[in-house]
């Protein structure tokens, strides 16, 4: 099968690319712009496109498949002439459900935990060498591509991502997918750029739930009462399995779960972290996996990449990166870090550089979200609403929606990395929360 991907630098896209190229399609791309480490990674395949930019010619008849990514426009001359030449054009999650439509399917989906989730699932699995074809948003150890596409697997686990489907195609993605079973962690408003009030936002968790297939498992957050309302108002027949935080306790600095078959030490700490484990052990269940084969395969899973994931310094101070950047989030976050080195002196920067997190309407979902913490900062850069032509904010605008008088407030990169260089990294904890990199911020050094 011949495929082509407009817009093949993505992180997602990059990882289909090598999927199908590892499966034996025949796999040609176009960007223009692929950083790293897409790049090299696509390199190492030998689908790196020649040189970057959008070149028509490249759109030929005997392509079977033409692969859209969210980072192309409708504009795209190369999109232009697939629709010139009637070639079928696939959202990366549309395909995705071609390549799956045959097999089971497990959907991952929430506002928050889902990458999480589901890379707790593939750990395990992959622990008890049981082989199912998958699609996450993270890197995980162990793990070479986040994409697998196979003929044989009857399993497909997916990540259940909210946002657009592609340019061309404004669906939720995990509107595609019709799992089999499903599990949703979590609502809380985001996209705000897309979803323009809570109730539309909520809206795509009511068809998400609308399309599990007739006869379906949904897993779902009974602590989560939006989540609970969208269960209780579904009309279509399903299975509804509930989870909650399972009960655990902090002993010399490292978590312990509460198990009918005695303490399980983890690698990984929070209570909304234990919230998803739980979660992933009744997936895991419906796929076969007994709850002590879980447990054993549990104990070594470290996080997925950029979810309080430690950071190693070159002065061994203690240091985590984490995603968080939407209000939710970065409240669990915080909350777990506060559990977790009650006796350090804690210190929290938070990075606003998304559209959603930049709009004065939507900051105010980050009420209290840094309280807690000995020292709180935000950062965001004045250049980038510039960028996406926003308008400015004010430091105090800030303060007052985090409702946080003590908060440190840096809208440079270069004041923020000033005041990083001040400080002693071997005294205290730092969380260090977003999508982005701070400006700039070497977080080893």
């Amino acid at each position: 099968m011949k495929t082509h991907f407009i817009a093949i630098g993505g992180s997602a896209m990059h990882n289909l690319a090598i999927a199908l190229k590892d499966k034996g399609y025949q796999v040609t791309g176009s960007d223009d712009a692929i950083f790293e480490p897409s790049k090299s990674r696509l390199e190492n395949k030998g689908i790196l496109p020649a040189e970057m930019g959008w070149f028509p010619e490249k759109i030929t008849s005997d392509i079977d498949a033409v692969i859209l990514g969210m980072h192309a426009h409708q504009d795209n001359p190369e999109l232009a002439r697939a629709k010139e030449l009637g070639l079928k054009i696939y959202s990366y999650p549309e395909f995705l459900y071609e390549q799956s439509k045959d097999k089971t399917r497990v959907v991952i989906a929430g506002s928050h935990g889902k990458t999480t989730i589901t890379s707790m699932i593939l750990h395990v699995l992959n622990f008890h060498q049981k082989d199912v074809d998958f699609m996450v948003g993270a890197q995980l150890e162990g793990f070479d591509c986040m994409v697998k596409l196979t003929q044989d697997n009857d399993f497909m686990v997916l990540e259940g991502d909210e946002y657009l489907s592609s340019p061309i195609d404004l669906r939720s993605k995990f509107l595609l997918y019709q799992p089999n079973i499903a599990l949703m962690s979590g609502i809380a408003w985001d996209h705000i750029n897309v979803f323009k009030t809570f109730d539309d936002y909520v809206e795509q968790f009511r068809k998400f739930v609308a399309s599990i297939t007739p006869g379906g498992i949904l897993v779902y957050n009974e602590e989560d009462a939006e989540v609970v309302k969208v269960v209780e108002g579904a009309e279509n027949y399903f299975r509804k399995i509930p989870y909650k935080t399972p009960e655990y306790e902090i002993i010399n600095g490292k978590v312990h779960l509460k198990t009918e078959m005695g303490d399980v030490p983890l690698s990984v700490f929070g209570a909304h972290n234990l919230l998803n484990m739980e979660g992933a052990r009744h997936i895991c269940h419906t796929l076969g996996i007994m709850d002590e084969d879980f447990y054993e395969a549990i104990m070594s899973f470290k996080g997925a990449s950029k979810r309080l994931e430690k950071v190693e310094r070159e002065d061994k101070g203690t240091l985590y990166k984490d995603f968080a950047h939407a209000p939710s989030k970065v409240k669990a976050t915080v909350k777990a870090f506060q559990e977790q080195f009650k006796n350090e002196k804690k210190y929290g920067f938070l990075e606003l550089h998304t559209y959603s997190s930049l709009n004065p309407v939507f900051l105010e979902q980050y009420d209290h979200a840094m309280d807690g913490l000995d020292e709180a900062i935000v950062f965001y850069s004045e250049d980038a609403l510039k960028i996406k032509r926003m308008e400015p904010i004010s430091p105090e605008l800030i303060k007052e929606k985090f409702k946080n008088e003590s908060l440190k407030v840096f809208t440079s990169a270069e004041d923020l990395h000033a005041y990083w260089n001040t400080l002693d990294k071997t005294q205290g904890v730092y969380l260090m929360m977003s999508s982005g990199n701070f400006g700039g911020l070497d977080l080893t050094k």
